[in-house]
């Protein structure tokens, strides 16, 4: 098996969507900014993420507050 393999990411993996979302945006959205993302804008960049496997109407409010919070919880622990 190829070492660089990634397996594909899905809806319910709200920890991986949200750390490829702070690796994408790093500290360009401190938690305050996190908070204020449109849940339109933010389906459209998980939909983008590399490896993610979900479908556009598999998604539901509940899955992006999920990652929204999973988001702010990785940027507070890459906080110094």
């Amino acid at each position: 098996m190829d070492k660089n393999y990634e397996p594909p990411i899905h809806w319910s993996d709200h920890e991986d969507i949200a750390m490829a979302l702070y690796e994408k945006f790093g500290d360009d959205f401190n938690e305050s900014k996190i908070y204020r993302v449109r849940f339109t804008e933010l389906l459209e960049w998980i939909l983008t993420l590399p490896n993610f496997a979900g479908k556009r109407e598999e998604s539901n409010e509940g899955h992006l507050e999920q990652i929204q919070a999973a988001w702010v919880y990785e940027w507070r622990d890459n906080q110094d």
